[in-house]
């Protein structure tokens, strides 16, 4: 089957969108494959206030399969109506972490559009990049765009794109500096704005396209909350970033909910935080619709059991909630308020509610972390594991600007992959131990920590390759002072 008739097929089973010709043609362009882009609630929610506001907003992905041989073919066509995305006008991009700049390289260039915004002449098209990324650190990101919305895009978004269509470069960045969180690389140099904060009375942000091929599987997406009111150390969502946890009304929410949907996800960096969760959840699967949520916290679930009832009579299979640090101490010094009690009574819920599995999300190479956490992690995961089968997500701990934790280290690769094997060892025939890379958490670490010099980086590693060699390279080429904060002053914050 060729790309195009995935498309097409993809394009046919899909319900909700509000795409409509004859308004000003642009591009959101997700840098990675359809199955995660449309499972962005942001990226379908930025699509959809486009296409509400007049224009013409259309899709484009990285390709499925990336294979270096096919890597300049192209180019690269949008799904709506399969045309190059190089000839957009404007080309928005939301990126979600630092390792998705690879695949806006990678994705630029399959469009036949120099990646870098230095190499681009007046015939290409505008790029204008938002997303996640830049609540903490977006600078790695600056030398591939010509604009950036810094923070919450939902109130800016369609007069940006409006400004980038129909005025010259000049005006262009005339109109897009009076917009909250603008930021324009080739003027602003590394000073950044405040993160824009929207209008609550637009929320909550939802996704209208059910997608039976994203990895969440034709659900709905909705926000339940956004912000968070915990001062968690390591996140980036953590309060004083925004202002706090900003809850929307159960009406709001359910009203929003179309007929079509027969599986709902409620999407919010705390939203098992939200007072009304349990009578939302006993709303969506009393209509006889699955449900599944994000961002599950081990106290709230210990203190509100129905939360797990609910969600397993709504079709959940794996309760999973959050660690974060691998003994009782580490968590309190990052201010996470999870105790071995809450995670005790996960397990239980988990055992009583005939879950398949209770995953743990945590992390290793937390600041301090010594081998006797690791030992205390091993035992504790055990004592877990007589009660219910566990399964631990681990991924190494990686420091992240606009937290307390951005000038911390990151813990080193080999300090890394030795826990890791430590726990996997300990852990044999009690609990499966899921690891992701301590290489390319290294890799992560350092576009966290970066600025624009970073972005070239990426640039040179994804030309030479994208091997991890070719990434440690590139990094270790980037000025010493231009490196992480441990080694040089923190980067200025345009007020």
């Amino acid at each position: 089957m060729t790309p195009d008739d995935v498309r097409k097929r993809r394009l046919r089973s899909e319900r909700g969108s509000n795409f409509t010709q004859g308004g000003a043609r642009v591009v959101m362009l997700y840098p990675s494959p359809y199955r995660a882009g449309m499972s962005s609630l942001g990226f379908q929610w930025i699509l959809h206030r486009l296409n509400e506001s007049g224009f013409s907003a259309e899709r484009a992905f990285l390709p499925d399969e990336l294979k270096p041989e096919k890597f300049r073919r192209g180019p690269l066509r949008t799904y709506e109506t399969d045309q190059p995305v190089g000839d957009f006008p404007v080309i928005g991009i939301s990126l979600a972490y630092e390792l998705e700049l690879a695949g806006l390289v990678q994705a630029l260039e399959l469009a036949g559009v120099p990646p870098l915004r230095r190499d681009r002449g007046p015939e290409h098209p505008r790029v204008i990049i938002g997303g996640p990324l830049t609540f903490s650190n977006p600078l790695p990101a600056a030398p591939f765009a010509d604009a950036m919305l810094i923070g919450e895009a939902d109130d800016t978004i369609v007069e940006g794109f409006r400004a980038a269509v129909h005025e010259e470069k000049k005006d262009f960045y005339a109109v897009f500096r009076k917009l909250a969180g603008s930021f324009i690389p080739e003027l602003d140099g590394t000073h950044l704005p405040p993160p824009a904060q929207a209008n609550d009375e637009g929320l909550p942000a939802y996704g209208p396209i059910l997608a039976p091929e994203a990895e969440l599987r034709d659900m709905f997406l909705i926000e339940g909350e956004r912000g968070c009111h915990r001062r968690c150390s390591f996140c980036v969502m953590r309060r004083g970033v925004q202002s706090g946890m900003r809850l929307n009304a159960v009406d709001k929410i359910l009203t929003r909910i179309p007929d079509a949907a027969q599986r709902v996800g409620l999407v919010g960096a705390a939203i098992s935080d939200h007072p009304k969760l349990p009578e939302i959840l006993a709303h969506i699967v009393e209509s006889g619709r699955e449900v599944g949520v994000s961002s599950l916290r081990a106290d709230r679930v210990a203190r509100k059991p129905d939360i797990a009832r609910l969600l397993r009579a709504g079709g959940y299979q794996t309760l999973t909630v959050a660690s974060d640090a691998a003994s009782e101490t580490l968590r309190k010094q990052i201010s996470k308020g999870t105790s071995e009690k809450h995670l005790l009574s996960c397990a239980q819920l988990a055992a009583q509610y005939r879950y398949r599995v209770l995953k743990i999300y945590m992390m290793v190479g937390v600041p301090g972390e010594t081998e006797a956490d690791i030992d205390e992690l091993i035992r504790f995961t055990t004592e877990l594991a007589r009660i219910h089968p566990v399964a631990l997500g681990v991924a190494p701990f990686v420091p992240k600007r606009n937290t307390p934790m951005d000038t911390d280290p990151f813990a080193g690769i080999k300090v890394v992959e030795q826990r890791l094997k430590a726990m996997t060892r300990g852990l044999r025939g009690k609990a499966e131990v899921r690891p992701t890379s301590a290489r390319w958490a290294w890799v992560e670490a350092e576009l966290a920590q970066g600025g624009p010099e970073a972005g070239f980086a990426v640039y040179a590693a994804v030309q030479n390759g994208g091997r991890f060699s070719d990434w440690k390279r590139a990094l270790q080429e980037v000025p010493e002072q231009s490196r992480a904060p441990w080694r040089n002053d923190r980067l200025s914050i345009r007020q």
